[in-house]
C-alpha cells in the first residue's frame, strides 16, 4: 500500500504515527506528494490533492484521516487505537470531536499565515487564534479525563498532533497557561513515533 503525505500536515502525521505504532513499515510505502501546485502528478492519483491518502494494492484509494487510521489500525484485527468504550460510549467520540476542533482551527490558522503578507486576512487569523487560546485552556481543564490517559488512542492522537503544530506556528502560544496540558503533551511527545514525525518548522 501506498500512503501519500506531506511533512508538515498533522493529518497526515497521524496515519504516519499509526504506521509506526502498528509496525506496518513492510506493508505500507510513505510518499511525499507534491500538493498546491498546479498540474502536480498526485492530483492523477487523488483528485482532491489533500493529504492523508492511502492507496491499497488493489487500487481503492482512502482520504480523510480517521478513516485511514482505522483502516490500519485494524489490518491485524487488534485494533490498539480504539476509543475506550465504557459506561459512557459516546464519550470518547465527543472528546476527538473536541480534539479535532482544535485541530481544523489550528490547520485554518496555518494555512492564512503560510499565505503571502498581503493576502492573509486578519480578521480569520485573530478568530483561529482566540479559538486556540479557548480551546488550550478547555483541554487544560480535561488532559486528566480518563479519555486522555491510559493507552494511546485517536483522541489523544488528534489533540497531540494539533498540539504538535506549535513548531510551526509561533504565534501559537499555549504552554504558560496550561502547564498541566503541557505536561500530558510532553510526555506523548516523547514516544518514538512522534518523535519520528516531528514536522518541519514553518
Amino acid at each position: 500500500m501506498k500512503l501519500y503525505v506531506t511533512p508538515g500536515s498533522p493529518y497526515a502525521r497521524m496515519a504516519r504515527i499509526v504506521v509506526i505504532e502498528k509496525e506496518l513499515g513492510n506493508r505500507v510505502e510513505t510518499i511525499v506528494a507534491q500538493t498546491r501546485t498546479a498540474d502536480s502528478p498526485y492530483y492523477n492519483i487523488n483528485p482532491s490533492g489533500r493529504v492523508p491518502y492511502l492507496m491499497r494494492d488493489d487500487g481503492i484509494g482512502y482520504e480523510e484521516s480517521a478513516l485511514i487510521c482505522a483502516y490500519l489500525d485494524h489490518l491485524d484485527n487488534r485494533p490498539a487505537f480504539d476509543l475506550p468504550v465504557g459506561a459512557e460510549p459516546w464519550e470518547g467520540w465527543r472528546m476527538e470531536a473536541h480534539a479535532r476542533s482544535l485541530l481544523d482551527g489550528l490547520a485554518v490558522w496555518g494555512r492564512e499565515m503560510a499565505r503571502s503578507k498581503n493576502e492573509q486576512s486578519p480578521a480569520t487569523i485573530e478568530h483561529e487564534r482566540a479559538r486556540g487560546e479557548r480551546m488550550t485552556r478547555y483541554w487544560e481543564s480535561k488532559s486528566d479525563h480518563p479519555v486522555m490517559q491510559g493507552a494511546l488512542n485517536m483522541a489523544q492522537l488528534t489533540l497531540a498532533c494539533a498540539l504538535g503544530l506549535e513548531v510551526r506556528n509561533s504565534d501559537f502560544v499555549w504552554r504558560t497557561r496550561n502547564p498541566k496540558l503541557a505536561a500530558w503533551y510532553d510526555r506523548i511527545a516523547e514516544r518514538p513515533s512522534f518523535k519520528a514525525t516531528v514536522p518541519p518548522r514553518a
